[in-house]
């Protein structure tokens, strides 16, 4: 019986639930009230008060052990006031999806004992400059019906798409807020928010505004109940990270904390998570983030920390070995975007955009992300269309930095579609051909489009969801988004563990990184270029294969020089953005210019050939070059 319960306090060092062999140990900050204590109900909805009394206080912590080995659902009071525990590892209230009505929903701690088998489980400790890092919302990831899996819109969905990622060669997920919160949108906590329908759904009821997103103040110990496909969120969470890990892939989460909430509370998250949920890595956004705190922890010294900006203390000084720590590179993707479609006065940034690669953090290199327009809609709209999100179109950013290649929308033309697709393969070269950890976005591999809505935090819908039927342009760009990150990872000089220096440092003749232009080692910087050479040298990494990578934003033509080779050697052409599959194109060593289409990304890499069979390229500009028999 619930009121035959033993207890015994006890002082304890820090808050939170802790289990032993036959009882369970409630640790609570008071904050120094005396009138604090638990209400356990059991399943007959009788309820027992347990105060903390001065026998279990440790400061302004209070402990004590209840003897029982059944699930146990609680609550916390504070004088008059009845609260959920903020540390409580699980959530009985918010099951269903979308479930509130007039009210937000009222919650109750929960605690189970739920085993579970990690069959070995390993964390795949990936360094920084082998990843290959996807964002995703767990329920939009998996929720159209064209997903074709089994338990849409769960962990478990996202677990049965781990094949695919891994044959396009995803490293890691980074998962966006699924701790549990309440997504029903209220105002004044009473009344539900609604959205204003679409001209389209004038024959729909109002439908309530949901916060698919999370980025909200929410129970962080606690996987997202109706994220679980079983009925429990704890074991379906678990399951998912074990097949990840099964795959060599890791799965970091991302966690937003209002400025309320303290800094040991947030470190207390993140060690629960890694220790309980064997999570390999955090993004982490708010406004009162103890970096310091959180990269001194010896628990979390194996686990990748993502901020948005790092304290110059903090990014100056960062001598660990293991560079667990990374930095959202947000000036790659106001630089990239603007050169993309074809903005003056960058070729300095790109360069080192391209090249930026601390050695005390890593940088997260990303060019689409939730919050702004997908890799489609970049090339698709110049203005947001947030009308359906029913603030009038003033949410989401202004600043997109993007080009509509000629017609707002969607379009038939052939000329406008073409270029889009080029375009989309130019930000995709921009992005896995950078020396800083990419970041892709899900969907973007597919050309997945949002029809403009640059902020669809509130669209459960067909608009917030990843569509998954083939079709001929989401199959043309994933199979260049494979070609990329496979070339990437084949190529050690295309992810160096530190930035190239632009110098010979090894003595073999040539600098691990240069730049050219019309005429091979002068690049043309000036204010008005948009064009730049980029050569890698492939024995600085240990290998024999070089690359020239000519990235033309111009919306004209122009002819780079490819530098010199040492003799026996090369340039073979092995991918243009304004091609389709092609067929690597054999050209000569010497040095001459080759033709870069306008808005385009060409790809060369170096090759041994015996002297005497060397094919003869022409001498002058603009040459043909010579396709190899297969």
């Amino acid at each position: 019986m619930l009121k035959d319960w033993k207890i015994n306090y006890y002082k304890p060092d820090r808050p939170g639930i802790f289990f032993k062999e036959n009882s369970i140990c409630f640790a609570a900050d008071t904050n120094g009230n005396t009138d604090f204590g638990i209400m356990i109900y059991s399943k007959d909805d009788m309820c027992r008060k347990i105060p903390f009394i001065s026998a279990g206080r440790n400061g302004t912590l209070a402990g004590v052990e209840v003897f029982a080995e059944e699930d146990i659902q609680y609550h916390y009071y504070r004088d008059d006031k009845v609260f959920t525990d903020p540390y409580a590892t699980g959530i009985k209230g918010l099951e269903v999806w979308g479930g509130a009505k007039n009210a937000p929903r009222e919650t109750v701690g929960y605690i189970t004992r739920d085993t579970f088998d990690w069959q070995g489980d390993v964390n795949p400790l990936i360094p920084y400059e082998d990843s290959i890092i996807y964002g995703l919302n767990v329920r939009a990831f998996t929720m159209h019906k064209s997903a074709a899996v089994k338990y849409n819109g769960t962990f478990e969905g996202v677990a049965e798409k781990i094949p695919y990622l891994k044959n396009l060669g995803i490293t890691a997920v980074e998962l966006m807020p699924c701790y549990e919160y309440e997504e029903c949108l209220f105002q004044e906590g009473k009344r539900p928010e609604y959205r204003k329908i679409d001209q389209e759904e004038k024959h729909l009821e109002e439908k309530m505004r949901l916060n698919c997103w999370g980025f909200q103040k929410g129970y962080y110990f606690a996987p997202k109940a109706s994220y679980s496909a079983i009925n429990s969120p704890s074991i379906s969470f678990k399951k998912m990270v074990r097949e990840f890990h099964k795959n060599g892939m890791e799965v970091f989460m991302h966690f937003y904390f209002p400025p309320e909430i303290r800094a040991l509370f947030i470190l207390d998250v993140l060690k629960y998570w890694v220790s309980e949920y064997h999570v390999d890595g955090f993004r982490i956004s708010g406004m009162a983030i103890p970096h310091r705190i959180l990269k001194e922890d010896p628990l979390l010294k194996y686990t990748k920390l993502r901020f948005d900006h790092l304290p110059d203390e903090i990014n100056k000084n960062n001598d660990d070995p293991m560079r667990n720590l990374s930095v959202g590179n947000q000036g790659f993707f106001v630089d990239m975007r603007k050169y993309l479609k074809g903005d003056e006065g960058l070729i300095n940034q790109i360069i080192a955009q391209h090249r930026n690669n601390p050695k005390e953090y890593a940088c997260i290199n990303y060019l689409t992300d939730y919050n702004n327009f997908s890799l489609f809609d970049m090339v698709a709209y110049e203005t947001k269309h947030n009308e359906n999100n029913g603030e009038d179109n003033r949410d989401g950013t202004d600043l997109n930095y993007s080009w509509n290649c000629g017609i707002e929308g969607e379009t038939r033309k052939k000329a406008v579609l073409s270029l889009r697709i080029r375009q989309m393969k130019n930000a995709l070269s921009l992005l896995l051909l950078s020396q800083g950890t990419p970041y892709l976005f899900s969907g973007d591999e597919r050309a997945n489009t949002r029809y403009g809505n640059n902020n669809p935090y509130c669209q459960d819908n067909e608009i917030g969801w990843i569509k998954w039927k083939e079709s001929k342009l989401s199959k043309e760009i994933l199979e260049y988004t494979a070609f990329l990150i496979k070339l990437r990872k084949e190529n050690r000089i295309l992810r160096m563990p530190e930035e190239l220096k632009i110098m010979d440092g090894i003595g073999c003749g040539m600098p691990d990184i240069s730049y050219h232009g019309v005429e091979a080692w002068r690049p043309d910087m000036g204010y008005m270029s948009r064009m730049i050479g980029i050569m890698l040298w492939g024995p600085y990494a240990g290998s024999k294969d070089s690359f020239y990578i000519c990235f033309n934003m111009h919306w004209e033509e122009h002819e780079m020089a490819l530098p010199k080779l040492p003799k026996g050697m090369c340039w073979v052409k092995i991918s243009d953005t304004t091609e389709g599959q092609m067929q690597e194109a054999e050209v000569s060593d010497q040095n001459f210019a080759v033709k870069t289409e306008a808005r385009s990304v060409v790809i060369y890499r170096t090759k041994e050939v015996p002297v005497a069979n060397k094919i003869k390229g022409t001498k002058s500009l603009g040459s043909k070059i010579k396709e190899i028999d297969q």
